[in-house]
């Protein structure tokens, strides 16, 4: 089973058509699984630089502050404590990786699943080309092309690597977002209203042959030391 979607050109003439697979852009949407692979994305975006001062990192000597008894003030021990001004921070936060275990089949049918969502509500489009390689960038231009199939707010573009010539036509436009197709996650589709593909980026894409250099050298060392 597949699906057939056209393939437009940037003035907008249907100039072919090309179909989906099924098992990509047709299958059951797993919302706790998409939500799990999303959070988890996120949460690996983190920094986890976070980090404070105890009492005993921050500077100060240790002699008590006034003395034990007959000022009637609260005990205290030391002017790093964190009752002290500029004293140290209690349970405060440090240096931690936020990062979560997620298998790479888990965000395969995440990315999977909101993919046939955009398909089924027909926001899954394809081009020839965004821009005529023989001639210079074109913003305008190129904002159009795409716009032509969409004009909700936010739009994910989805390029080849080679397409160098497209990307600096759109990577000043605000309300697009671009992406390579051997990059594309769950999160970019979820947060984007359309998916503009070119038509090399679909094609590599459902074919596979969209590794970067770095993965497919890995995998051929792999083989060789097998």
């Amino acid at each position: 089973m597949s699906l057939k979607v056209d393939i437009k050109s940037a003035a907008g003439k249907v100039t072919g058509s090309i179909d989906l697979p099924a098992a990509t852009f047709d299958v059951q949407t797993n919302v706790p699984l998409i939500h799990q692979v999303v959070v988890a994305q996120l949460a690996a975006a983190r920094a986890g630089t976070a980090k404070t001062k105890n009492r005993g990192e921050v500077s100060g000597t240790g002699k008590k502050p006034f003395k034990q008894k007959g000022t009637g003030r609260a005990r205290q021990g030391s002017v790093r404590a964190p009752l002290q001004r500029h004293g140290g921070v209690s349970h405060g936060p440090v240096p931690r990786s936020y990062d979560q275990r997620t298998p790479k089949k888990m965000i395969a049918a995440a990315l999977k699943g909101v993919l046939s969502d955009r398909q089924r509500e027909d926001r899954i489009h394809v081009i020839d080309a965004i821009v005529d390689t023989s001639i210079t960038t074109s913003t305008k231009g190129a904002i159009s092309a795409v716009r032509q199939f969409s004009d909700r707010k936010n739009v994910l573009v989805v390029l080849a690597r080679t397409e160098d010539t497209a990307w600096r036509s759109l990577r000043n436009a605000d309300d697009m977002h671009l992406i390579v197709n051997d990059q594309l996650n769950a999160y970019d589709v979820l947060v984007s209203d359309d998916i503009v593909f070119t038509e090399t980026a679909i094609r590599e894409f459902i074919t596979g042959s969209n590794k970067p250099a770095t993965a497919v050298a890995r995998e051929s060392e792999i083989e060789v030391s097998a």
